[in-house]
């Protein structure tokens, strides 16, 4: 298998692990709830177990801002279909520059080796 591709699906497994996390941080409440609050702990240890991974083939610079940015997308998303959390016009064109920023960096950064 390809060293990107393995780079690359390490960090999609990671990022899955900390919109998880980050999403059942509201049914933490505030950690005091305990199945809630292990769950998203468990979580956030595999996603930066995973991420370090990452690291070994991929700046951490570049790592950090695909994770930031495709969890703050992500876990929008799922603020939005699951929570019925109100997005507004400026927070989807703030989103949309983000995952034009990440496809940028993808494409056309060469601090990756594609």
């Amino acid at each position: 298998m390809s060293p990107i591709l393995v780079t690359y699906g390490t960090l999609a497994i990671a990022v899955a692990f900390e919109v998880a996390g980050t999403s059942m941080l509201q049914q933490t409440q505030q950690f005091t709830r305990l199945w809630p609050s292990v769950l998203s702990l468990a979580c956030y240890a595999v996603a930066f177990y995973l991420l370090s991974f990452t690291l070994k083939s991929m700046p951490v610079g570049i790592a950090y801002a695909l994770w930031s940015g495709l969890g703050i997308v992500m876990v929008s998303a799922i603020g939005w279909a699951v929570f019925r959390q109100a997005l507004d016009v400026p927070a989807l064109i703030g989103l949309g520059f983000i995952i034009t920023g990440i496809i940028i960096v993808n494409l056309f950064s060469k601090t990756i080796s594609h």
